[in-house]
């Protein structure tokens, strides 16, 4: 899937989960910009994101999420099971 392919089937998640079909969502959305974005409904966010892709995040990832954007870049990885490649550091060739 292309990023935005996921970023739409996201948009339909996000417009379902929070009940308001005029929700459009970005790579920058945060909790911050959907009212009704709390815990709970942080739980039922996550929950139906990974029933639509059928992949299941881990405890970490899901509580160092900043925002859509890397949500989306984490069902990527998992939808083609090859993960991001990482920038190397200072040390390593």
């Amino acid at each position: 899937m292309t990023h935005e392919e996921i970023m739409a089937k996201l948009n339909e998640i996000f417009q379902d989960v929070f009940d308001d079909d005029s929700l459009v969502i970005t790579d920058q959305t945060t909790a911050n910009d959907i009212d009704d974005w709390d815990s709970l409904e942080h739980i039922n966010l996550i929950e139906a994101v990974e029933k639509e892709f059928g992949i299941k995040f881990r405890m970490q990832e899901v509580s160092s999420m900043k925002n859509v954007g890397e949500m989306a870049e984490i069902v990527s990885e998992r939808a083609t099971g090859e993960p991001k490649k990482k920038k190397r550091g200072f040390f390593h060739r």
